[in-house]
């Protein structure tokens, strides 16, 4: 009999398969079906991502990781409609991205994903709770102010409300792009490098932090990491290589992520 870790293990790789039932369909956050991404042309293009198929749950935290050049960049950037695939699809819910507009993808972006990036894009003149409810001010909503208070206390900054950047540490500073990228209450929090810029110890209180984004409020976080530790916070490490999905991870280790990207090659 298969067991729950393995239905989700096969819905997650087979993601062309779990598309198309209604439970996958109501319960995935993203989707790529057979995506494929080449840069340049006249014969001479770079496949970046080879027929990519993937399905991840909501409610999850996954990693993604591989080599220099394994296309973890791009398969971020196809995931989330900051590129369009060459051929396939890319779904956000049971939005297929690749026929949305400029103006749709951004729009789409604005409301229902997240962004944590490694050097914070923070706007130094403005304030922690500013930067923070940016989003929702440039997508035109209306503020909920005690959603802003609340994000602002779960990530621990609520006496740090009227701050610049300036005068925070760097792993304040990311707290304010993890309460950023949650103030939308956005469908995916996507992560890319997010610890790093960090020391050790600041790293791991990210990483807890983005952990309790899924365990305590359902959140669900796609990050693309280099770092066999940061990985082990995830429930499931995608690994790529040459472009293609190289296999995946449930209940990952640091010391078992190490060993199998030993098998993949140079870590980037």
């Amino acid at each position: 009999m298969m067991t729950e870790m393995s239905r989700r293990s096969q819905q997650q790789i087979s993601g062309s398969d779990a598309g198309h039932s209604s439970d996958g369909v109501r319960g995935q956050a993203l989707r790529l079906a057979d995506v494929t991404k080449v840069y340049g042309k006249n014969g001479r293009g770079v496949r970046a991502l080879d027929g990519v198929s993937v399905c991840i749950e909501r409610g999850s935290f996954t990693a993604v990781m591989g080599p220099s050049g394994s296309g973890k960049s791009t398969f971020l950037h196809c995931a989330a409609g900051l590129d369009k695939p060459s051929t396939g699809s890319s779904y956000i819910g049971d939005t297929q991205l690749n026929d949305l507009s400029e103006t749709e993808l951004t729009k789409l972006r604005r409301k229902r994903i997240g962004f944590v990036f490694q050097a914070f894009n923070l706007i130094p003149s403005l304030s922690v709770r500013q930067n923070v409810e940016l989003p929702v001010r440039l997508g035109g909503a209306k503020l909920d102010n005690a959603w802003l208070d609340e994000v602002l206390t779960r990530v621990g900054l609520d006496g740090r409300a009227g701050s610049r950047p300036a005068e925070l540490s760097g792993g304040q500073q990311q707290r304010v792009a993890i309460a950023r990228a949650l103030i939308p209450r956005p469908d995916v929090i996507f992560g890319d490098e997010p610890t790093g810029a960090l020391d050790t110890v600041t790293a791991k209180e990210i990483l807890s932090l983005l952990r309790s984004c899924v365990n305590e409020t359902g959140q669900t976080v796609v990050m693309v990491t280099h770092d066999p530790v940061a990985a082990s916070y995830a429930d499931t490490v995608l690994f790529l290589a040459d472009g293609k999905l190289a296999g995946q991870m449930d209940a990952p280790t640091a010391d078992r992520v190490a060993e199998r990207m030993t098998h993949l090659g140079a870590w980037a």
